[in-house]
């Protein structure tokens, strides 16, 4: 997310995706032992949902409620990112990568009592492909443009074919060319499957407004969203609550809690004192200030593993950073530890690369560029800039991410690391929304702070999103990179692919595009009794495995 994706294509590794589905557990619904059933769980959401609709929101907000009350045919395990079975039982490809076979739970109802099936799944995936107007853009329908591309109007550069229901209980979905992606990519809630006739009785798809501010009319979107998950719709009060209640006649284990509500309290300050308050029993993204507080009053941190990044970007069109030293030079010049230290919540590291330790191709032996002045300054002298340099350096207003928790705080201290050693910095600001987000994509900046939050656990899904093709954002067109990132798309050996992506991150590195300073943990902030919370590096919580002691 926070970063424009583009449509990753690549040869299906069909032998590490066939060993996941076959080695997935058939439920693996288990609620938290010893819980005891009943209550009502209120977690502390930053604002309202944007739509209950998964296939039209990219946002935090309105994903976690979606992942309560809808599944997909694959989710994420439970504190990992690794796909496994959910309204399908397993899944297979074709020998050519291109059909994949879909064996479908049975006995499964939707929460308005119409049976999930084969020609349900279709409807859905046919409903996605063939959107029309504002649906149809990249501002609603954002993750089916990163994960097929196009919709039916452009049928041919889509990755998406066809659906057919074989029978009841089997669907084929059929792509354009093999994709190593495709798997991974339907663990997000925007591919959950909603009840057909829900969405035609409620005008699911009746939408007006612009792209910058689209408007969902039917009462689909916050009135009767109609998925097959453990928790269903009960009510929605603008700027204060959604609120669920438990589904009874849910095909796996049943829920401990009676209701889950997501109360809308903007600021991490007010959310605390919910929380201590006993008003809600959870929330995400404390002040990192206020963690050690919280943890002697005996609130448990559940922390996320570090599935991220922040980095200065460089748009390598605008002087001085089209010159490979000054490009070193910065990122000799930036101490990211002491950044981490002095602004970031336990768990942070500082990252030597675009991609996280924990995903296969991190590269242990890139070139790195450990904080050192006097290295700074004798590559500024080298680099036949005259001097003094002055840069101009962009960062966001309004906006609080988990890689980057104070923008304005993290601004300041990389320009006093500059200035230490030479340059002159002059700031530049903008919202973060939609002005800076869409300047900083245009290549509107020549240095800018930005960040990734991943949509899903792969190698592609990092560099592949920023260094596979040309950005106007980073200026820069390198044949060596964009190569041996589409070969290790195409890369069939899943030993090979993480050598190429190793490769491909050495080459990264030694271009110096940006940056990389920080990968972050994040946290939830729960009540004392509250148990069997698995915290997930993508934010992909189910509360229904959750309970009170």
């Amino acid at each position: 997310m926070d970063h424009r994706r583009r449509l990753t294509r690549a040869i299906v590794v069909v032998a590490v995706l066939a060993m996941v589905a076959a080695a997935c557990g058939d439920d693996g619904d288990e609620p938290g032992a010893g819980g005891k059933k009943g209550g009502t769980f209120v977690f502390g959401a930053s604002a309202d949902p944007v739509s209950l609709d998964g296939a039209k929101v990219s946002d935090g907000e309105s994903i976690r409620v979606v992942y309560q009350m809808f599944e997909g045919l694959v989710r994420v395990k439970d504190g990992g990112f690794e796909p496994e079975p959910s309204l399908a039982t397993s899944w297979s490809p074709s020998a050519d990568g291109t059909a994949w076979t879909f064996e479908l739970r049975k006995g499964v109802k939707f929460h308005d009592g119409t049976d999930f099936n084969a020609e349900a799944v279709c409807a859905n995936f046919n409903r996605w492909f063939n959107f029309r107007g504002l649906l149809a853009t990249e501002s609603v329908a954002y993750y089916w443009t990163s994960v097929f591309g196009t919709f039916s109007d452009k049928a041919s550069e889509s990755l998406y074919k066809s659906c057919t229901a074989t029978d009841a209980d089997t669907a084929v979905i059929t792509l354009t060319t093999p994709s190593s992606s495709f798997i991974a990519g339907l663990t997000l809630p925007s591919f959950s499957i909603a009840s057909p006739t829900a969405l035609r009785q409620y005008e699911a798809d009746k939408v007006s407004g612009s792209a910058d501010a689209p408007r969902f009319d039917g009462t689909y979107d916050l009135e009767h969203p109609t998925g097959t998950g453990p928790y269903k719709f009960e009510s929605f009060r603008a700027n204060d609550r959604v609120t669920l209640v438990r589904n009874d006649d849910y095909w796996g284990d049943e829920s401990l809690f009676d209701r889950v509500i997501f109360r809308t309290i903007e600021k991490a300050a007010d959310r605390r004192v919910a929380l201590e308050t006993g008003e809600i029993q959870a929330y995400e993204n404390p002040d990192p200030g206020d963690l050690s507080a919280l943890q002697a009053a005996g609130f448990t941190l559940g922390q996320r593993d570090p599935f991220n990044v922040g980095y200065v970007g460089f748009n390598q069109k605008v002087k001085p950073f089209d010159n490979p030293k000054i490009r070193q030079a910065i990122a000799h010049a930036l101490n990211k530890d002491a950044l981490i230290k002095a602004k970031y919540p336990p768990g942070a590291v500082a990252a030597t690369q675009f991609l996280p330790p924990d995903l296969p191709g991190w590269n242990a032996d890139v070139t790195k560029y450990d904080y050192n002045a006097d290295r700074a300054r004798q590559l500024i002298a080298e680099s036949g800039v005259a001097t003094p340099i002055t840069l101009e350096f962009a960062y966001p207003t309004g906006v609080s991410r988990g890689y980057m928790p104070d923008p304005a705080a993290n601004f300041q201290a990389f320009k006093a690391d500059l200035e230490a050693v030479g340059f002159r910095v002059t700031p530049r600001t903008a919202p973060w929304s939609p002005d800076y987000l869409t300047e900083a994509h245009d290549g509107r900046y020549g240095m800018y702070l930005l960040g990734w939050l991943a949509d899903f656990g792969d190698a592609d899904n990092f560099v592949g999103v920023f260094f596979q093709n040309p950005k106007a954002e980073f200026g820069f067109n390198n044949q060596a990179i964009f190569s041996k990132l589409d070969e290790a798309e195409r890369e069939t050996d899943e030993a090979r692919r993480v050598t190429l992506y190793e490769e491909a991150n050495k080459l990264i590195s030694d271009l110096v595009p940006g940056v990389p300073y920080v990968h972050t943990s994040t946290y939830v902030v729960l009540a004392k009794n509250v148990q069997g919370f698995i915290p997930s590096p993508i934010n992909l919580e189910r509360y229904s495995i959750v309970s009170f002691e």
